[in-house]
């Protein structure tokens, strides 16, 4: 662990102590700018991002949408490998739209990325179709995540692929929490219609899981 991360480590327990965590679920004022700066910085909040993206294995002309994208991380990312298409962000915070705004600023400009501030009950404002979709530590967070499942269903494409992603981030969070983790969200994504479901897991504290699955063709 560097300096910095030994740093951002004390800052976070010293924060969280305090009640801070409850940022992270809905970030707002000027607690929920620190959460953003948190979230957009945490090593193991990139690598779990960046990770994501590279399986849900984009493709330059695609269109994605990501549900509770917070400060950005993965969309920046999502955007670079999209350089044709377009990457729409929606979370349900200012805050992190404004953050994510600021971290995709040329993108935004350009066009490519676009940012919805609404809740994920709110999809149908978005606009679609997508060729594939993203949620990062958001699901568990849903009301009825199985009707939310099935309204992103109707806005891929036949045959667009989605990734779930989840690293609990409780006290005494370990390998068997998020393999349960992961058996839930395989659950909720075949009760909404995916099919052709798979598990990765990344090697973090505690693991990270990614359910993938496709709508069906």
């Amino acid at each position: 662990m560097t300096i910095g991360e030994r740093v951002l480590d004390r800052v976070l327990r010293w924060w969280g102590s305090r009640g801070g965590v409850a940022q992270f679920h809905r970030p707002t004022g000027a607690a929920g700018h620190v959460a953003g700066w948190i979230m957009g910085r945490r090593s193991s909040n990139v690598a779990r991002n960046h990770w994501a993206v590279r399986l849900l294995a984009v493709g330059p002309t695609e269109r994605v949408v990501e549900l509770g994208c917070g400060p950005g991380v993965a969309l920046a990312a999502l955007a670079a490998r999209a350089s044709g298409g377009l990457v729409v962000g929606v979370d349900h915070s200012e805050v992190m739209i404004r953050q994510a705004r600021r971290r995709t600023r040329a993108a935004v400009r350009a066009g490519r990325v676009r940012l919805v501030h609404a809740p994920v009950e709110g999809l149908s404002t978005v606009d679609g179709p997508f060729d594939a979709a993203l949620a990062v530590n958001t699901v568990g967070m849903w009301p009825d995540p199985v009707v939310r499942l099935r309204e992103l269903a109707r806005l891929l494409r036949p045959g667009g692929r989605v990734a779930l992603v989840s690293q609990p981030r409780g006290a005494g969070a370990t390998a068997a929490t998020s393999a349960t983790a992961a058996t839930e969200l395989t659950g909720l994504l075949a009760d909404a219609g995916f099919e052709r479901l798979r598990t990765e897991v990344l090697d973090l504290d505690p693991p990270a899981v990614c359910v993938l699955g496709h709508v069906a063709p």
